[in-house]
């Protein structure tokens, strides 16, 4: 196995199952007769070793292990029957975890083919044949700005609450989980944020990356409002464009290949609110999009459903080598007469 010496708190470690040559960055490690390699991989990886090798290795400018302070290290092993019975028990686990990211990756590239192709029309869904037509953002809702006037000690504190730059990013449906405080007086002229709001990033370091919108998909209270560096877009009425299609538009191949041309920058994009909302999407009837809508937050739903066993599956491989490793739990093992 090789095991990365440079800044060993990102836990850089990989078993060989081949004959090869590491870089002078890494060490190469040989299980001794009677130690079982993935024991010593996992022991590696976990959080006792981890600290230790962080604690020695923050004496020089840039954090590493060096070979005699890796011998330093003192661990607690079984046998060599109980070293392999909890080698494979975290395998196990490892492979799970590994089934579960190959299945959310397969699934989010199914949503994205599928965003695609109903998105541009290439598939229409059963039961729908109407023509489409391009629709002004500008014709049909109106845009809004992020807080202003605030300084450093009005955010963290005070009874309002804000949606963050990252929440926005984060997704297409805005759900209220990553609000922060803010102080904002009652005399303050500030604009709120409203369910069916969506919400754009006005700049990035890419011009792809350029308003990516979120819908909000919460009921926000009186005193919900936008951080200052995104802005966001109310619909007058809903009579010709679903908020959540239009976020998923923007999302989409085609809404990205539109917004990267309107970003002006260099090292920093940024894009107009005038010149977004001369945009004109070519949508489908707005039935079709509440039709397409569900589709694709159906497909979401299991990404999320897949996404949360992944995290379960994580927390309790972290869990099962925190209790194996230690010798605080036992795996019972055949003794060999």
């Amino acid at each position: 196995m090789i095991y990365s010496k440079i800044r060993p708190y990102l836990q850089k470690a990989y078993r060989c199952d081949f004959k090869a040559l590491c870089s002078a960055d890494m060490y190469p490690l040989t299980p001794r007769r009677g130690t079982d390699s993935s024991f010593i991989m996992h022991t590696i990886l976990g959080r006792d070793f981890t600290n230790f090798a962080v604690s020695v290795s923050a004496r020089s400018g840039i954090p590493k292990i060096n070979r005699e302070e890796l011998a330093e290290y003192r661990m607690k092993v079984p046998g060599e029957a109980e070293q392999r019975a909890i080698g494979q028990t975290l395998d196990d686990a490892d492979a799970l975890i590994a089934t579960l990211e190959r299945l959310i990756a397969k699934k989010q590239a199914i949503k994205q083919g599928m965003m695609q192709q109903l998105l541009t029309g290439r598939t229409r869904l059963p039961g729908f044949a109407g023509k489409w037509t391009p629709v002004r953002l500008r014709d049909v809702g109106s845009t809004y700005g992020g807080l202003i006037g605030k300084g450093k000690n009005d955010f963290g504190t005070g009874s309002a609450v804000f949606v963050t730059f990252m929440e926005v990013m984060a997704g297409v449906r805005l759900v209220g989980n990553r609000l922060a405080r803010v102080n904002v007086g009652t005399a303050e002229r500030q604009n709120r944020v409203l369910r069916g709001d969506v919400l754009f990033n006005g700049s990035s370091e890419t011009p792809e990356e350029v308003a990516l919108a979120a819908v909000v998909d919460f009921d926000t209270s009186p005193q919900t409002y936008l951080n200052s560096f995104c802005f966001g877009y109310r619909l007058k009425d809903r009579e010709h464009i679903d908020p959540t299609y239009l976020a998923y538009f923007f999302r989409s191949s085609q809404g990205r290949d539109i917004v990267s041309v309107l970003a002006q920058g260099a090292t920093r994009y940024n894009i107009a609110k005038t010149k977004l909302m001369q945009v004109a999407p070519v949508l489908p009837p707005i039935d079709e999009q509440r039709a397409i809508v569900n589709v694709l937050r159906d497909s979401e739903i299991e990404v999320d459903a897949l996404d949360l066993r992944l995290q379960k599956a994580r927390a309790i491989k972290t869990g099962m080598m925190q209790q194996l490793l230690t010798g605080r739990v036992r795996l019972p093992v055949e003794t060999v007469s």
